[in-house]
C-alpha cells in the first residue's frame, strides 16, 4: 500500500510540473554527461587515437643502449675481463611506403571509432526520449486507472445502495463489483509499469525522474521518406564507420603488398671499451679503455618469402571485400529503419487525431449513459461498459502521444541528427579530435596512472552462486 501511494504522489506531482521541474533537455545533458555506455565508446575513440603514432614509429629512429663484462677464461683469479658501455642508433630510411599506408589505415579507423561514437550517442538520445516519453505516459496512465478505480467504487456503492430498497438486482450489483475488481487489477499493472519506466530512466539517464515537464515541441524533421533516406545516406553514423572501416582495410592491403619491396636501414653505434689483462697469480696489468665507433646502411631485398605475404595479402583482400558487403548491408538497414520510423511517426500522428475524437465521443456518451441510467433508461452494465471505453480511449491517446515522440526521435537518429549538438541542448560538447593531435607526434614514453582498480569479488562466485536465504538443511 505504502508502495502504491508513493507511486500515486508521483503522479500526482508529475502532472503538478513546478518551476524546478526536469525537461528533456535537461535529461538529455545528464545522459551525456554520465551516461556509461558513452563513456566507453570515448574510450574506445581514445584507443583509435593511439594507432597512429603506433604506425608512426615505423620511420623513427629507436636509441638503445648496452652494458656488458666479459671474462675471458673460467678462472676469475688471473684471467682478463672487458668492460663495455655503448649507445646505439637506428633510424629506417626506406621501407617501401609501409609507414605512410599503415598511417593512412590507422587514421581511417580513428575516423570509424569517432563515427561509432554519434551513433552511440543517437541511440543513447533516442533511448533518453523513450524513457522520459514512457514516464509521462504511464504516469498519465496510472492517474487516469486510479480515476476510474474511483468512479466505479462509486458505482459499486450506488448499486449496492439501489439494490437494498429494490431498484436493482443482485447481478448489477455483482457486474459493478466485478469492474472495480478489473480497474484495481489494471491500476496495479499500471503502477508496475510505471516503476519500470522510472527504472529504465534511471538506467539511461544515471538519476530516477522528478517532476518531468510535457514534452517539448517536436524537432525539425525531413519532409518526405525520399529526403529522409537521401539525407541518411551521407550522415548516418553507422553507414559513415562502415565506409571507414573499408577505407582503412583498402590500405591494410597495400601496407601488405609492400612488404615485397626492399628496404633500408642505418645504424650508428658508439661504445667505451675497458679491458683487464692478467699478469699471474693475483696481480693485474690494467690496460686501459678506448672508444669504438661504428656505423652502416644494412639493405634488405625479400626474395622468397614462402608465400606468406600472398597469403597475407589475400586474407586482407577478403576482409576488404566483407567490408564493402557491410557498407551494402548497413545501408538496407539505414533505410529500411528510416522508412519504418517515418511510416511509425505518421501513423500515430493519424492515431493521435483519431483517438481525441473518440475520447471527446466517448466523454460526452459516458455522461449521458450516467445520466440515463438515473432516470431508469439504461442498465448498469451499458454505464460501465461506456466507462470503460472512455478510459480505453484515453489510454489510447496517451499511448499515441507517446509513440509520436517516439517515432520522431527514431527517424532522426535513422538519419544520423539525433545528437545533443544538434538538437540545441547546452552539454559540453566532448572534443574526439584533440586528443589525436596530441599524441600523433608524442615521442616520449610517458604513460598516465590509468582508472583505479576496482575491488575483485570473491574467488568462490566465480565458480558457485551464493545462496538465496538461509542454507538449505
Amino acid at each position: 500500500m505504502l508502495a502504491r501511494t508513493l507511486l500515486l504522489l508521483g503522479a500526482a506531482l508529475l502532472s503538478a510540473a513546478p518551476a524546478t521541474a526536469e525537461t528533456l533537455a535537461t535529461a538529455i545533458e545528464a545522459a551525456y554527461a554520465t551516461n556509461p555506455e558513452l563513456g566507453a565508446q570515448r574510450a574506445a575513440v581514445r584507443q583509435a587515437d593511439e594507432l597512429v603514432p603506433q604506425a608512426l614509429v615505423a620511420g623513427r629512429p629507436t636509441v638503445g643502449s648496452q652494458l656488458s663484462a666479459e671474462q675471458a677464461a673460467l678462472s676469475f683469479a688471473d684471467n682478463g675481463r672487458t668492460y663495455i658501455a655503448g649507445l646505439q642508433i637506428n633510424q629506417s630510411l626506406y621501407r617501401g611506403g609501409r609507414v605512410g599506408t599503415a598511417t593512412s589505415a590507422a587514421e581511417n579507423r580513428i575516423l570509424a571509432a569517432r563515427s561509432r561514437l554519434r551513433a552511440v550517442e543517437n541511440q543513447i538520445i533516442l533511448n533518453v526520449v523513450t524513457a522520459y516519453a514512457d514516464v509521462i505516459r504511464f504516469a498519465r496512465v496510472v492517474e487516469l486507472n486510479n480515476s476510474q478505480v474511483n468512479v466505479l467504487e462509486r458505482e459499486q456503492q450506488q448499486s449496492k445502495d439501489r439494490f437494498e430498497v429494490g431498484d436493482l438486482t443482485r447481478t448489477d450489483v455483482a457486474q459493478s463489483q466485478a469492474r472495480r475488481a478489473n480497474a484495481v487489477a489494471n491500476l496495479v499493472v499500471a503502477e508496475n509499469q510505471f516503476a519500470a519506466a522510472r527504472q529504465a530512466f534511471l538506467r539511461v539517464v544515471g538519476r530516477l525522474p522528478d517532476n518531468l515537464e510535457p514534452m517539448p515541441p517536436l524537432p525539425l524533421l525531413p519532409g518526405t521518406s525520399g529526403q529522409a533516406v537521401d539525407f541518411a545516406r551521407d550522415n548516418n553514423a553507422n553507414v559513415l564507420a562502415a565506409r571507414f572501416d573499408e577505407a582503412a582495410a583498402r590500405y591494410d592491403v597495400k601496407t601488405l603488398q609492400k612488404q615485397r619491396l626492399p628496404t633500408v636501414d642505418a645504424q650508428l653505434g658508439a661504445a667505451y671499451v675497458y679491458q683487464e689483462a692478467g699478469g699471474g697469480g693475483n696481480s693485474f696489468v690494467r690496460q686501459g679503455g678506448f672508444f669504438t665507433q661504428t656505423g652502416g646502411l644494412t639493405a634488405t631485398v625479400p626474395l622468397y618469402q614462402a608465400g606468406l605475404v600472398g597469403s597475407q595479402v589475400r586474407e586482407a583482400q577478403a576482409r576488404q571485400s566483407q567490408l564493402l558487403e557491410t557498407i551494402s548491408v548497413t545501408g538496407r538497414q539505414v533505410e529500411e529503419n528510416v522508412t519504418n520510423s517515418f511510416n511509425q511517426l505518421r501513423a500515430a500522428r493519424a492515431v493521435i487525431e483519431a483517438n481525441q475524437v473518440a475520447v471527446d465521443a466517448n466523454t460526452l456518451a459516458a455522461e449521458g449513459v450516467q445520466q440515463e441510467n438515473q432516470v431508469g433508461t439504461r442498465t448498469i452494465i451499458e454505464v460501465l461498459n461506456a466507462e470503460q471505453e472512455r478510459l480505453n480511449a484515453e489510454v489510447n491517446l496517451v499511448t499515441a502521444r507517446r509513440e509520436e515522440q517516439v517515432a520522431a526521435y527514431s527517424l532522426l537518429a535513422s538519419v544520423g541528427a539525433a545528437e545533443a549538438v544538434a538538437l540545441g541542448v547546452p552539454v559540453q560538447e566532448f572534443d574526439a579530435v584533440s586528443n589525436a593531435r596530441y599524441v600523433r607526434h608524442r615521442i616520449v614514453d610517458d604513460t598516465g596512472a590509468g582508472p583505479p582498480a576496482l575491488p575483485l569479488p570473491e574467488d568462490a562466485r566465480a565458480s558457485r552462486s551464493a545462496l538465496v536465504g538461509p542454507p538449505q538443511p
